[in-house]
């Protein structure tokens, strides 16, 4: 008789999964089909932003991020910049890869084989999310090379080290967004049976996040906050301060926020700014250490979204019950 409480032991099945995982989606068509559509439009935005490149260098003269600008500008006939572009349609890789993360496997029947396997339950589903953060990792580090190498091609500069610093720390935080999306999906995988529906509820949030949160932030401040007829400006600034901070429960706003900070060396501030403080602003580049700490808030807040999401899913997997 054991008097001793059994510790579990530390298990690296979900390596086993996550290494089987991410070889199917790196040789599927999902993952090939995604990485042409995002590079064409990524390299879209990149190319037209170039073309312009004479007039951003002329007010970006002595600017040591110029090559950064790339990645900020837009230019006809392309609406958008590179990494608007990324804040619009990359949530679409992480519903891709998680909407039938568990929900394809209880469809197919391979779920119960897969969990009678000689490893512990909880290796499925964190082997699984560890594949597609991979494959989303892999495919934004290739559309950014796809990115530099088009603007070292076009105009012949090559990013200093402190762009290609400030190009890692965003990678690493885009990365952490796309995350959100493969955990949410995920959770939406493991909560529905079929998987048509999880990647419905995915994209349908996705959809009202990104079109609409900014009316249904405004109205909801206005509930919270009024602003009547004839109001002070101390009323008007409170109401656009509750605004801003309903407007960060969004992965989107949380992202904009940190991606403007850290491609954009001049950006101060990534809140609402008074008169008096623009005033008394010091007109000079953020090095990356204060940039990052300027957005280290929105970062903590996208990986707290990330676990969130994630231990529901989890949660919601380990209490499931698996019939074969």
């Amino acid at each position: 008789m054991t008097t001793v409480a059994e510790v579990r032991q530390p298990s690296h099945g979900w390596k086993v999964v996550a290494g089987k995982e991410l070889a199917d989606y790196l040789l599927s068509a999902r993952f090939i089909v995604l990485l042409v559509i995002l590079g064409l439009a990524a390299a879209g935005a990149v190319y037209t932003a170039a073309s312009g490149i004479r007039d951003v260098a002329t007010q970006a003269s002595g600017s040591p991020a110029l090559f950064l600008r790339l990645f900020t500008i837009s230019a006809d006939p392309m609406p958008f910049s590179f990494f608007v572009f990324i804040g619009f349609l990359a949530p679409i890789l992480g519903i891709a890869f998680g909407f039938d993360a568990v929900n394809g496997e209880r469809a197919q029947g391979t779920l119960p084989r897969l969990v009678a396997q000689p490893i512990h339950r909880d290796d499925v589903i964190n082997g699984k999310f560890v594949a597609g953060l991979s494959a989303i990792g892999l495919m934004l580090i290739t559309l950014v090379l796809i990115v530099a190498g088009l603007g070292i091609f076009r105009l012949g500069i090559v990013p200093s080290v402190a762009e290609v610093a400030r190009l890692v720390v965003w990678l690493i935080v885009a990365v952490l967004y796309v995350g959100f999306w493969l955990a949410f999906a995920t959770w939406c995988s493991v909560m529905l049976r079929r998987a048509s529906s999880s990647a419905l509820v995915a994209i349908a949030t996705w959809l009202v996040l990104a079109l609409f949160a900014a009316l249904l932030v405004q109205l909801i401040a206005g509930v919270i906050a009024p602003v009547p007829e004839g109001a002070g400006g101390d009323v008007i600034l409170h109401n656009a301060q509750v605004e801003q901070t309903l407007s960060r429960i969004s992965p989107i706003t949380l992202y904009d926020e940190a991606t403007t900070a850290l491609l954009d060396p001049e950006t101060r501030a990534v809140g609402i700014v008074t008169i008096q403080q623009l005033d008394r602003a010091i007109v000079s580049d953020l090095s990356l250490g204060q940039s990052l700490l300027l957005v280290w808030p929105q970062v903590v807040g996208l990986v707290a979204l990330t676990e969130i999401c994630f231990v529901a899913a989890y949660v919601t997997f380990m209490r499931q019950e698996i019939r074969a």
